[in-house]
């Protein structure tokens, strides 16, 4: 069968940029960070790099963090708190992950991006450059939007949108071969499951079509911004650029162990390098 072959094929994957969500990594009752979820998978991904791996990490939660650590319960009513609110939490946020991943004598690197270091032909070449030296040291990059200047209300630093979309160009420019997704959702359902209880699970997507784009109308979580139609899209760039992408619940990071062991956990996405995809024209379109 298709789908269990494509599932096996996953353990033999080794460039991997996997994803967390802010709902995965808080806690869904005060938005504080969930320190046993994050240690859990500081662990799993020091296992991936130690297997002998390219690992990147992507990772939401600097506007939930930086609330946490003002004492701040509510969502910010402003973009100037926003970003106030971004630039108090990348900081405390990065500072958890360099702590936890020293546990296990695994160096990391922060890389802030916004839309237009991607966009721009040299600071794309420069960002890839920076990636691949990182891995080849043997380091894990935790990369985030750059929140505090990424604004709509500034032109000239335009937004992904979210980090499903940030993760699936990361995937692309450094041409991993596996993205993984994991948020508050199972996966791909063909209705919004919390609104239509007949909705059914779809495990395996061999091409995206304009049927399976009809069904993102998804849902989005308290914390977190990316909606079905976020990871969708996501889809679109991760699999047109030649990576295989699942999207899974993190109920904890074993759920990552589990993928890359060829697991039926989660929504695959089968990868089919699409040579007439532009990526940039795309993110310009984003």
């Amino acid at each position: 069968m298709e789908s269990e072959e494509k599932r096996k094929a996953l353990k033999y994957k080794k460039r991997i940029v996997i994803k967390v969500g802010s709902a995965s990594i808080t806690h869904p009752e005060t938005g504080d960070l969930y320190l046993s979820k994050i240690e859990k998978l500081v662990r799993v991904l020091a296992d991936l790099k130690g297997e002998g791996r390219d690992v990147i990490l992507v990772s939401s939660g600097a506007i939930a963090t930086g609330r946490q650590t003002l004492g701040i319960r509510r969502r910010p009513d402003t973009m100037a708190e926003k970003q106030a609110f971004a630039a108090v939490g990348q900081a405390r946020l990065m500072m958890t992950y360099q702590k936890m991943f020293s546990e296990y004598s695994q160096n990391t690197a922060q890389l802030l991006l916004t839309k237009n270091v991607i966009i721009d032909p040299v600071s794309r070449e420069n960002t890839v450059n920076t990636f691949n030296e990182l891995l080849k040291l043997g380091v894990i990059p935790v990369v985030n939007e750059n929140d505090t200047i990424s604004t709509a209300e500034i032109p000239e630093v335009e937004t992904f949108g979210d980090n499903d979309q940030l993760a699936a160009i990361v995937s692309s420019v450094v041409q991993a071969d596996l993205l993984i997704l994991l948020s508050d959702i199972d996966g791909m359902y063909t209705d919004d499951p919390h609104k239509n209880p007949e909705a059914s699970f779809i495990s395996y997507v061999p091409v995206i079509t304009e049927e399976i784009l009809g069904m993102g109308k998804g849902t989005s979580s308290r914390v977190g911004t990316g909606g079905m139609s976020a990871k969708l899209s996501a889809a679109r760039i991760a699999t047109d650029s030649g990576a295989d992408m699942v999207i899974a619940r993190f109920t904890s990071a074993d759920v990552i162990a589990d993928i890359v062991e060829g697991a039926n956990v989660g929504t695959l996405f089968a990868a089919h390098r699409n040579q007439n995809f532009n990526l940039i024209q795309y993110i310009e379109d984003i």
